[in-house]
């Protein structure tokens, strides 16, 4: 692994906050482990090792029953160890891949069988080298048949550029990590506006993760994170996911490792109610990951 890569936290607290039944970890991931699912070669990071099984052990051990594992940039197009993951999960997990534009359909039908429900598209210019908007509709087009839903992870300053082309997708579309807000502005402000604007849509979707990547004033109770994923489940309390971000990948830019009980114990901070906490947790990713296509 890169040598300043920090690994996932080995033994995390038990969070005091329990998950209700059902509870859904939406947005995960798995690195390798690289002897059996090797790490792409266009990777711009090496990470540890985090395969499935620790995954799992991890989400019976917060009290969550099922996940959503989400491709690594690390295994670029090769989906092999999210899939691997999928398939050993007992019907608990779904997947988004990252797919190439030639993609066929064969393929497709074989990843939806072992439970791909959406792709990313990922425009973080530190992590990857963004395709030109035409690439992603050709895998819109041939996803359009599965019913996939699109997954976009981006930089709060990518969103203007990229208004046009966000605001014509035909699926749902689910931002990862609040589109990564300036935290040390308001969530009133005119900044997250914009997000918030975005998310009038009623195709879009968000995930209010990631506070150990957002904070400034940082772990373990985050509290300048709290405000912007309040005000995005409060106001958008159908349309929103919730995840943990382990193995917590490229940590090394904020300088630590998140304790994964202490950002379980946030959830109750951001969704105040039980009936908030079941949207969250419950209702919106079974809806979108185990519904009538399940």
């Amino acid at each position: 692994m890169d040598a300043d890569w920090l690994c996932f936290d080995p033994a995390p607290s038990k969070p005091t906050f329990t998950p209700p039944p059902g509870a859904v970890d939406a947005h995960c991931h798995v690195f390798g482990p690289g002897d059996a699912f090797p790490y792409a070669p266009e990777r711009k990071y090496t990470p540890c090792d985090a395969g499935k099984d620790k995954l799992y052990a991890l989400r019976d051990f917060l009290g969550f029953s099922r996940n959503v594992v989400v491709q690594a940039t690390c295994h670029g197009t090769d989906n092999r160890a999210m899939i691997d993951a999928l398939v050993n999960a007992d019907g608990k997990a779904r997947g988004v891949a990252t797919v190439k534009a030639d993609i066929a359909a064969e393929e497709i039908a074989e990843m939806h069988e072992a439970g791909v429900r959406g792709v990313r598209f990922n425009y973080v210019k530190r992590l990857v080298d963004p395709k030109p908007d035409a690439y992603y509709r050709g895998i819109i087009e041939k996803i359009a048949a599965f019913g996939w839903h699109i997954v976009v992870y981006f930089e709060a300053a990518d969103l203007e550029e990229k208004w046009d082309f966000f605001t014509s997708l035909p699926t749902t579309v689910v931002v990862d990590h609040m589109g990564r807000p300036d935290v040390t502005t308001s969530a009133d402000g005119p900044e997250f506006a914009r997000f918030l604007e975005f998310m009038d849509r009623d195709n879009v979707w968000s995930k209010v993760t990631c506070p150990e990547r957002l904070s400034k004033s940082g772990p373990p109770t985050y509290d300048d994170f709290v405000p912007f994923a309040r005000k995005v489940v409060e106001t958008y309390p159908d349309r929103v996911l919730w995840g943990t971000d382990w193995p917590h990948p490229n940590l090394n830019m904020v300088g630590h490792m998140p304790d994964d009980g202490a950002l379980v114990n946030i959830i109750p901070r951001i969704a105040p109610t039980p009936e908030l906490q079941r949207k969250l947790l419950i209702d919106n990713p079974t809806r979108l990951y185990w519904g009538d296509s399940a």
